[in-house]
């Protein structure tokens, strides 16, 4: 196993979660379960990937519900998606994944006219897709653009990493602020990870704090520390990662917590002055 294929491996298991991509028992062939999708594909990554592309074998259903049909579908769209995504020298795995979403979602309105696509679908929806939900929440969300101050983005090895902040007064607030980003923006609702942490100070200083780490393991936890640390209350903080295909190890957490210091700095949370007092926010 060449190294590239070996650091893309481990990737693509800590992204779409573990028994994504395993091995088949073959040489030099894989098993890919595409995040939401019925059918796995066995994949064979030639000695000299990524200079040469992997090659499709076929499929197989993995569940109970999957059709021969849906299996045939989803063989096809991956070729598309992998064709148009790989480059000679460059992995390709994840962009072909997120390409495969990208076809299966444009697809899915002539596949299915007569579904009601309501939110009491969301709980038949798997985690991978489960953002794409927001795209048709727009209307209900019966709020006005939330307040975000933007970080300059942070890149490296092709990874983009961009936090958005804001004031919110209570949790409610700053769950309807995350459903209105990723309702209303696609880019940010397809993004690799939308890291989300909070701290709100209610009525007789009652205490509310929460993160979440859409699928990056420990970081929402290092988001909601590193606000602690400074100080910040009633204030919440989305760090947007797209994953550029390269590894970039604990390296990771110090680009997400920078980012978000760069938003609560613009936004007058904090100076940027580190011998100044910190700033607590609105109260």
């Amino acid at each position: 196993m060449s190294e590239e294929l070996r650091d893309e491996l481990e990737a693509i298991n800590s992204i779409y979660g573990d028994g994504c991509l395993v091995p088949s028992g073959d040489t030099n062939i894989y098993v890919l379960k595409p995040p939401g999708e019925s059918s796995s594909l066995r994949i064979e990554f030639p000695p000299a990937y990524p200079a040469v592309p992997p090659v499709v074998l076929g499929t197989n259903s993995t569940g109970e519900h999957g059709k021969r049909g849906d299996a045939a579908r989803e063989f096809s769209l991956f070729c598309q998606a992998l064709s148009t995504v790989y480059e000679p020298g460059a992995v390709c795995l994840f962009d072909a994944i997120e390409e495969l979403t990208r076809l299966l979602e444009s697809e899915a309105p002539d596949e299915t006219p007569d579904q009601d696509n309501t939110p009491e679908d969301e709980s038949h929806t798997s985690p991978a897709t489960e953002k794409a939900v927001y795209a048709h929440d727009t209307d209900t969300l019966n709020i006005p653009e939330p307040p975000w101050v933007i970080s300059d983005p942070f890149i490296e090895q092709k990874s983009v990493f961009v936090a958005r902040c804001a004031y919110v007064s209570s949790t409610e607030e700053a769950e309807a602020f995350v459903q209105h980003l990723l309702a209303s923006d696609r880019k940010v609702r397809t993004a690799t990870h939308n890291i989300t942490a909070w701290r709100i100070k209610g009525p007789n200083n009652t205490i509310f704090q929460d993160c979440d780490d859409d699928g990056e393991t420990a970081a929402g936890g290092r988001l909601l520390h590193l606000m602690q640390l400074m100080e910040l209350w009633n204030a919440m903080v989305i760090v947007t990662r797209w994953y550029g295909g390269h590894k970039l190890g604990p390296r990771r957490f110090a680009l997400i917590n920078q980012t978000a210091r760069d938003a609560f700095v613009k936004a007058g949370f904090v100076s940027e002055n580190p011998n100044k007092k910190k700033s607590t926010g609105k109260s």
